[in-house]
């Protein structure tokens, strides 16, 4: 479930009316902080698992990946003839969430300390069979039909189905997040919690989600929302409560490139309030975030 399914917040600002363009009203007061936003990525949106205690949640995603790699796979006609192996190599695939890191370094990433690594081959069918099952949900590189963006990079932005997930396969607790040796995921999970909501109200607006990134890698924007119209909802990721001048350049850049095709820009944060800045780029704590 998308944190606004959950049942913790009480969201003041619509998904779907900031993609229809209708100057949607932008307010209210949140009072998640950053270790909330760390708890729900590491509880889970799983029905059954989130409000469990952590030991037992913890064990019973383990078990849930543990029942992917020895069962699920097979099942789908995919033999794991070295389960270490594909668990070493999802748990490089969770190191690169929420960035669109090539195949070939995850590949690289997940070396056993033996030297030994995976065959391509072998890698290029976790990521298919895996995909099927949906325990890997990337988002897809975003183009658009003006021939200025031809230059666009298609690769996707690597996501697990749940961040919970990749927490797991890193071996990282909430409280590890808050800490010096995990905080170099909290960005990027944050990100992975912020894309799991977005989804989710496209979903109910009948939009589809990408993410932009030019080819050579200057302009960079973390979720395009499209709607059923070609209309643009641009969305940027940021685990600071605060939002300055370059946190909006690439979502201004983005408006005038495709003038009126951009209905609105969004900066999700962890802060305490949502509110539109002067250049009418809207800031929300994804707290707030509904469909």
């Amino acid at each position: 479930m998308a944190l606004h399914e959950r049942g913790l917040t009480q969201p003041t600002v619509s998904l779907g009316a900031l993609l229809a363009g209708t100057s949607a009203e932008v307010t209210g007061t949140s009072g998640f902080l950053l270790s909330d936003y760390v708890e729900a990525i590491t509880s889970s949106g799983f029905p059954g698992l989130m409000s469990a205690p952590d030991r037992l949640r913890t064990a019973q995603l383990d078990a849930y990946l543990y029942r992917v790699i020895e069962r699920d796979l097979p099942e789908q006609g995919y033999v794991v003839r070295r389960p270490e192996t594909l668990r070493r190599w999802l748990a490089a695939y969770a190191a690169a969430s929420s960035t669109p890191t090539a195949y070939s370094r995850i590949l690289d990433m997940a070396t056993a300390g033996d030297g030994s690594q995976p065959a391509k081959t072998t890698t290029i069918a976790y990521r298919d069979h895996l995909t099927q099952l949906w325990l890997l949900d990337p988002i897809p590189g975003w183009s658009h039909s003006r021939s200025m963006f031809t230059q666009l990079q298609q690769a996707p932005k690597h996501q697990l189905a749940d961040p919970a997930l990749a927490a797991r396969l890193l071996n990282l607790s909430s409280r590890a997040l808050l800490t010096p040796r995990g905080a170099a995921m909290t960005g990027p999970l944050f990100e992975s919690l912020a894309a799991l909501t977005v989804r989710v109200g496209a979903q109910a607006s009948q939009a589809r989600v990408g993410h932009l990134r030019t080819s050579r890698g200057d302009r960079e924007i973390d979720l395009i929302v499209e709607g059923i119209e070609g209309q643009v909802l641009g969305i940027e990721v940021k685990l600071s409560p605060s939002v300055d001048d370059s946190d909006v350049r690439h979502l201004l850049w983005l408006r005038d490139q495709l003038g009126e095709d951009v209905v609105d820009l969004v900066i999700l944060t962890t802060g305490g309030g949502a509110y539109r800045r002067p250049d009418g780029v809207a800031v929300v704590p994804l707290a707030l975030l509904g469909p």
